[in-house]
């Protein structure tokens, strides 16, 4: 940043300050109609890493939406996951873009321990599950096709089955990347794979690797790096958010088969995390933010997505994305392109605030803890109230809602935006690409619907599944 442009900014934040002051002055008597929050903390910084879904960061900085509540906001893209988690739990980080399930895991203690809490899911979708050119080809022949020759979608797991179990004949690893142990892109990856008879491995307490008894390998690559990694032969495939799926098209090194709105529909992606302490210590910068953040999403769905080019041209940009803009509108505008010219209409690929996607529901949080025992991250059995307590400890509908209720009451959003009369459960769907139905309320008896994965008194050694 220049000295010019520095200085600019010092100017700025002092005369926001002092309008805010005023505000405040004429709130405390009585002009002022909604209540004005002073935050506590005002300058702060924020993580994200580089994927499409990070967009209600940027569109709140972009579009003044923090500036509006008094913030003055920097937005650091982070080298992982990792990274980006530790640096929010030491304080080097006010917040970030989270996958959604590392609040969860840090706060049962698996990996890194924290108290971390989100107040606002960021979006519903945007994941997809990429394969080699190599793969297929392989894959092709076992997929039914549609009048006009072209593949007929979904295209299950089923059908990359005799692939793999022809790799082990050969003697061969089949090896598929994903972004992070506790990761949406994990989950979903082992969930298509699994529905299909393609067992993606086991945790245990021992064995973090999460390949025992795999006929998949799964490990870590970092988003930026999916395309180059499957173009070097070290995967056969990944699963990844956006626009690294569409990169993979425009290079022709690869062949995005399902997106998780196949998988299951309109389900949810990133969160945004802080800490338990942070919310505490600073109650008015926790609302503040998260009215922006609920701006933003508004803005990136509002009259049937009108928005999204010029979101497209925001997130192209070297300090946000950095990948062309024509590959980020290919997901972002409603179209998901599979084979290189077969583009297809998906206009709920992203969605970031319709169908309530910023309210962080209870049973989003136990879908993910759900996963972490069926694949034997959470080690033992715990029973159905044990899910609910850590959901209600992690993800804060509360905070959201005191957010959402300052913003009708300034009149920059409408009563029936919010699920104000919700208790935090989602409806029981079945919209899986196995029809498995999920209720949040009841998740041992949705674990036990499953071929594969753990059942109620299950542990897993390095020698398999015992119990039971």
């Amino acid at each position: 940043m220049s000295r010019a442009s520095s200085v600019s900014g010092t100017i700025r934040k002092a005369s926001r300050r002092l309008a805010l002051a005023a505000a405040a002055t004429l709130a405390l008597g009585g002009i002022a109609q909604a209540e004005l929050l002073l935050p506590e903390k005002d300058e702060l910084k924020f993580g994200f890493i580089k994927l499409t879904d990070m967009a209600p960061l940027a569109i709140a900085y972009e579009k003044g939406y923090f500036e509006d509540e008094g913030l003055f906001v920097t937005l650091e893209p982070q080298a992982n996951w990792k990274v980006l988690l530790d640096r929010v739990i030491t304080g080097e980080l006010d917040g970030a873009h989270m996958l959604a399930g590392q609040p969860l895991a840090a706060t049962i203690g698996f990996g890194t321990e924290a108290h971390i809490i989100t107040p606002f899911s960021m979006d519903l979708n945007g994941n997809g599950i990429t394969v080699s050119n190599e793969v297929w080809e392989m894959m092709k022949p076992n997929i039914p096709k549609l009048e006009d020759g072209r593949p007929q979608h979904p295209i299950k797991a089923d059908y990359l089955k005799p692939v793999v179990d022809q790799f082990k004949a050969d003697g061969k690893p089949f090896k598929m990347g994903m972004v992070f142990p506790v990761s949406t892109h994990n989950y979903e990856l082992r969930y298509w794979l699994a529905a299909g008879g393609i067992h993606p491995g086991y945790y245990s307490a021992s064995d973090i690797s999460g390949q025992i008894s795999a006929d998949a390998l799964l490990s870590v690559t970092p988003p930026p790096q999916m395309p180059a990694t499957l173009e070097a032969g070290t995967i056969h495939g990944y699963c990844v958010g956006e626009p690294w799926n569409q990169q993979a098209v425009f290079k022709s090194i690869g062949v995005p088969v399902i997106t998780d709105y196949e998988i299951w529909k309109n389900n949810p992606e990133k969160v945004f995390g802080i800490t338990a302490e942070f919310a505490e210590k600073y109650p008015n910068t926790t609302t503040a933010l998260t009215k922006a953040l609920i701006r933003a999403a508004m803005w990136l769905d509002e009259n049937n997505n009108a928005n999204r080019m010029e979101a497209v041209e925001i997130l192209s940009r070297s300090e946000y994305v950095g990948a062309d803009a024509e590959v980020i509108a290919n997901s972002m505008t409603g179209t998901f392109e599979y084979e290189k010219g077969d583009k297809r209409d998906i206009p709920d690929f992203n969605v970031f605030f319709r169908y309530y996607a910023t309210y962080p529901y209870y049973s989003d949080a136990v879908w993910y803890l759900t996963q972490m025992r069926r694949w034997g991250q959470i080690t033992d059995t715990k029973p159905d109230e044990w899910y609910a307590e850590v959901a209600s400890k992690v993800y804060r509908p509360d905070l959201y809602l005191k957010a959402a209720r300052a913003l009708v009451d300034a009149g920059q959003a409408d009563e029936a935006d919010f699920p104000w009369e919700t208790d935090g459960y989602r409806e029981a769907t079945a919209e899986f690409i196995d029809e498995v139905s999920f209720d949040g309320r009841t998740p041992n008896a949705y674990l036990s619907q499953f071929p594969i994965g753990l059942k109620t008194g299950e542990t897993v050694s390095e020698s398999g599944v015992t119990g039971g």
